[in-house]
């Protein structure tokens, strides 16, 4: 099989690249898959939050990324007729050591251009009647809510209508067999450039590149519950707690998705491998070795040691009910139920130092880009990535 472009995943961040790709004159472009239908990983799993840059850096591609993907992502839904609800997103505070880093993300928001208000107990009741908070409260504006897999599979079928981009799926990729060639489960594929947007495992294709080779990814398990249907009316959009902003966590939070179901959630305990979405399910040949570098990360780092002393403690259910209740005025436990919506965040250390990589990170080689972890808030920043990557792309040609 021959092609141009190949692009190796089959997620949201592959699927906005090719369109960008069309968009600027280009086609004969093939997306592998590993799946058999695209998005089936974090890209369709994930909350359908559209986050508006608040939590990050000013010099970060996070920040450069999140709003404007946000926008463009709002504005691919109105024009194709995609559910979007515009609802805002409310961040309390639970008490007062929680308040500077509340005016700290204030003052990040309105650097990364994000329209945002810092709120009273007053005001906080008129948007969001059932959270609680220490005398102030964060409003994000733009932060809004989306059905992930409807956007996935439009895009889908709008790369399939082009008759410029064609999909290999059930196609794994193995490895590089030379510059030009890779190998996978249904052959080997000739191209002229590839993009690596893997996802989870975007740091293994990038070693059989050449690239990232201190880079490894340990995934994490998000686990989630609902409320009780009876309940969903306590909740109109969004509301989050502060986070640790050392941590890459947002911690347990309240979102009202487009159906209009209520999920709590999610925890961010050590997963046993990239797709271990069950108890047992998704565990393979990597777990051991995930587990001894988790080992080694909890007494190497203390971002990742505070994570593991924290996070997993939420997968019972009397912590994860505290953790919830402290965001909102009155929380009876018999609300909460069990939900099976699970996800996996893939969190790219990078082994040299042990440190655990807070932002998106782009590698290149003369007829390669590889966009490795693409984590949270990448669907909210497809878009913008993807305009991104495509203009590296361009200016190397």
């Amino acid at each position: 099989m021959k092609t141009n472009i190949l692009i190796i995943g089959g997620g949201i961040v592959a699927l906005t690249i090719a369109r960008e790709l069309i968009s600027k004159g280009f086609d004969d472009i093939l997306i592998i898959e590993k799946e058999s239908a695209a998005g089936l990983h974090a890209s369709g799993r994930n909350s359908g939050v559209l986050h508006a840059g608040i939590y990050y850096a000013t010099d970060s591609l996070k920040a450069q990324f999140c709003l404007s993907g946000n926008l463009k992502m709002q504005q691919y839904c109105e024009e194709n007729k995609l559910p979007l609800n515009r609802c805002g997103k409310i961040i309390v505070a639970k008490n007062e050591n929680e308040l500077p880093t509340l005016q700290l993300l204030y003052e990040r928001a309105l650097a990364n251009g994000a329209k945002v208000d810092l709120i009273d107990e007053k005001q906080l009741t008129t948007i969001e009647p059932w959270a609680k908070t220490t005398e102030k409260a964060l409003y994000s504006h733009h932060t809004a809510v989306v059905d992930p897999q409807r956007i996935v599979d439009h895009l889908y079928h709008e790369l399939l209508a082009s008759q410029k981009c064609r999909f290999a799926f059930n196609t794994c990729f193995i490895s590089l067999k030379n510059k030009n060639n890779v190998i996978t489960n249904q052959g080997n594929i000739e191209f002229q450039f590839v993009i690596n947007a893997a996802g989870a495992y975007a740091d293994k294709v990038a070693h059989k590149f050449g690239l990232a080779q201190s880079l490894l990814m340990i995934p994490f398990k998000g686990i989630y519950r609902k409320l009780r249907a009876d309940q969903n009316y306590r909740v109109n959009g969004n509301i989050y707690p502060v986070p640790n902003i050392h941590n890459p966590f947002l911690g347990v939070h309240f979102t009202k998705n487009i159906h209009g179901d209520v999920y709590a959630g999610p925890t961010a305990i050590p997963a046993f491998g990239r797709e271990n979405y069950g108890l047992f399910s998704g565990i393979d040949k990597e777990a051991l070795n995930i587990l001894s570098k988790s080992i080694q990360l909890f007494f190497t780092n203390k971002k990742f040691r505070d994570v593991a002393l924290t996070e997993p403690k939420k997968y019972f259910a009397s912590c994860f009910y505290n953790a919830a209740k402290s965001l909102v005025k009155n929380l009876d436990k018999e609300w909460l139920i069990a939900s099976p919506k699970s996800g996996i965040r893939p969190q790219l250390v990078n082994w040299k130092t042990k440190e655990l990589m807070m932002d998106y990170l782009i590698e290149e080689t003369d007829n390669s880009i590889h966009l490795l972890n693409a984590i949270s808030p990448a669907f909210t920043s497809s878009m913008a990535i993807a305009e991104h990557v495509v203009n590296i792309f361009s200016s190397g040609l």
